[in-house]
C-alpha cells in the first residue's frame, strides 16, 4: 500500500473540521445582508416614510388603538421582534437539545426570515402595519436562527482557534453586505435609468436580501453536522429548559457576569445598528445615497476591523480588546451627537469608526463566551447567550423610541445610547475571566 495515500484519523478530523468551518462562514455571508441592507439602511427611513403617509394630522398612527408617532414606529416594531425572539428562542434550544436536529431547525428559522425578507417587496403606499408584521417575523427568525447558528461554534473549533473562527465568520458576514450593498447603491441611484421608482428600488432591494438569504443559506446546510445529544440533556421542553439551564447556571455565576455585562453593552451595539439610518437621515437630513455610501463604509472597514481586533486579541487577549472596543464605541456615539447637519463628510468619519469596531466587539465576544461554557452544555448555554443578545435588545430602540417622542430630537435620542457601552465596560472590566473559564471547568487559554 502506497502509505502517501493514507489518511490519519486525526487528518480526517482536522479536514472534517476545516469544512465545517467553511461551510459555518456561510451563514455569516448569507444573513448578513438582511443586517445591512434591511434593517441598518433601506427599512428604518422607508417604513418611517410608509409610516408619516398613514398618520394623522397631528404625526400618529394607532396600530391597535394605540397613538403612536410616526417616527417611534420603526424603533417599537424592533423592540417587539426582540420580545417575540425572546419567547421563541427556548422553546427552539429546548427542541435541538432534546433532537440533536439543529440542522432542520436552522433552516426552518432561516428560510422564515428569508420569507419575510422577500414580502417586504410589498411594502408600499402607506402599509405600514404590513411593515411592521414583516419586520417582527424576520427579525425574530434571524435571531433564532443565530442562536442555532452560534452553538455550533464550540463544536467546529478548538479552544485556540475560536478567536479567528469568530471573527472570519463576522468578516465573511461583512463582506457579503458590502457586496450586496454595492449593488443597492447602483440600483438606487440610477433608479431613473433602470425604468423604476425610487420606492420601488427600495423594495427590490429588501426583497433581495430575503433572495440572497435563502439563496446561500443552503451551504451551511450541506456541510455543518448534527451531533446527538446524550440523553440526559434531553429532558424538558422550552421555558423549564431555560429555567434549568439558568438554575445550572447559577452554579457558575461568573458566566452569568459575563452575560450580564453582554447584555448591556451589545444592546447599545445593536440598537445603533438599527436607528443609525433613521438618525442621519431624518436629524441630519442626508439622503439614502449618502447613507448607503456611509453603511458601505462600515462594512469594507468592519471586514478589517473583525480581523484586526482578532490579531489583537491573540496579542492582548479577548477581554483587553473588548474592553478598548467599548471606549470607542462610548467616543464615537458620544461625537455623533455634535455632527453638524447636511454634512455627510463626518458622517462619513462617523461610520468609520464604527466599522472599525463593530465587527470585532461582537466576533470577540462570542469566542469568549464560549470558554466560559461547561464541557456538554454547548447548545443550551448558547441559547441563553442569544437570549442575552437580545432579551435587553428591545430596551436600546425602546429607549431611542420614547426619548424621540418626548423630546421630538433624535441628537437626544442617539446621546441615550452611551450609557449601555459605559456600564457595560464597567460590569465586564469586573468579570475575572481566567477565574470563569478554569471554574466552567475547561482549559485556560494563555491569552484571554
Amino acid at each position: 500500500m502506497d502509505t502517501d495515500t493514507v489518511r490519519s484519523p486525526a487528518a480526517d478530523d482536522s479536514a472534517g473540521r476545516r469544512r465545517e468551518q467553511r461551510g459555518w462562514y456561510f451563514y455569516d455571508w448569507a444573513c448578513s445582508v438582511y443586517s445591512t441592507t434591511v434593517v441598518t439602511v433601506f427599512l428604518g427611513p422607508y417604513l418611517t416614510t410608509v409610516t408619516e403617509a398613514a398618520a394623522d394630522a397631528d404625526g400618529f398612527v394607532h396600530p391597535l388603538g394605540v397613538p403612536v408617532r410616526a417616527g417611534s414606529f420603526f424603533a417599537y416594531a424592533v423592540s417587539l421582534s426582540v420580545v417575540v425572539a425572546v419567547l421563541v428562542m427556548p422553546l427552539v434550544g429546548a427542541a435541538a437539545d432534546r433532537t440533536g436536529r439543529k440542522k432542520p431547525l436552522l433552516a426552518a428559522a432561516a428560510y422564515t426570515g428569508a420569507a419575510a425578507t422577500a414580502g417586504m417587496f410589498f411594502l408600499d403606499g402607506d402599509r405600514y402595519l404590513l411593515g411592521g408584521l414583516l419586520l417582527v417575523v424576520a427579525n425574530a427568525a434571524q435571531s433564532v436562527a443565530m442562536m442555532l447558528y452560534n452553538s455550533y461554534l464550540p463544536q467546529i473549533a478548538p479552544p485556540e482557534e475560536r478567536d479567528a473562527v469568530s471573527s472570519r465568520g463576522w468578516a465573511f458576514g461583512y463582506a457579503a453586505g458590502a457586496l450586496v450593498l454595492v449593488a443597492n447603491l447602483v440600483l438606487y441611484t440610477g433608479h431613473d435609468s433602470f425604468g423604476v421608482s425610487e420606492g420601488m428600488a427600495v423594495r427590490i432591494c429588501l426583497a433581495s436580501a430575503g433572495l440572497w438569504w435563502g439563496a446561500f443559506a443552503l451551504i451551511p446546510l450541506r456541510r455543518l453536522r448534527d451531533r446527538r445529544t446524550p440523553a440526559r440533556e434531553a429532558a424538558l421542553p422550552g421555558f423549564r429548559q431555560l429555567a434549568a439551564t439558568v438554575r445550572d447556571m447559577r452554579r457558575h455565576p461568573l458566566t452569568l457576569a459575563f452575560l450580564l455585562a453582554y447584555l448591556v453593552y451589545n444592546d447599545g451595539i445593536q440598537t445603533v445598528i438599527s436607528q443609525a439610518s433613521v438618525y442621519g437621515s431624518k436629524e441630519l437630513g442626508l439622503g439614502q445615497s449618502t447613507l448607503i455610501v456611509a453603511v458601505l463604509l462600515v462594512q469594507v472597514l468592519a471586514v478589517a476591523g473583525a480581523l484586526l481586533l482578532g490579531r489583537l486579541a491573540r496579542r492582548y487577549g479577548a477581554k483587553r480588546t473588548i474592553l478598548g472596543s467599548l471606549v470607542a464605541w462610548t467616543l464615537t456615539l458620544a461625537a455623533g451627537y455634535f455632527l453638524p447637519a447636511g454634512a455627510p463628510v463626518w458622517f462619513f468619519v462617523l461610520a468609520a469608526g464604527i466599522g472599525l469596531v463593530l465587527g470585532g466587539s461582537q466576533a470577540l465576544s462570542r469566542s469568549l463566551f464560549s470558554h466560559l461554557v461547561p464541557p456538554g452544555k454547548e447548545a443550551e448555554y448558547f441559547s441563553a447567550y442569544e437570549i442575552s443578545d437580545r432579551g435587553l435588545s428591545w430596551l436600546g430602540p425602546l429607549l431611542f423610541g420614547l426619548t424621540y417622542q418626548l423630546t421630538g430630537s433624535y441628537r437626544d435620542a442617539i446621546l441615550s445610547l452611551v450609557g449601555f457601552f459605559v456600564l457595560g465596560f464597567v460590569l465586564l472590566a469586573r468579570v475575572p475571566v481566567r477565574r470563569a473559564i478554569a471554574d466552567a471547568g475547561n482549559p485556560v487559554p494563555q491569552r484571554i
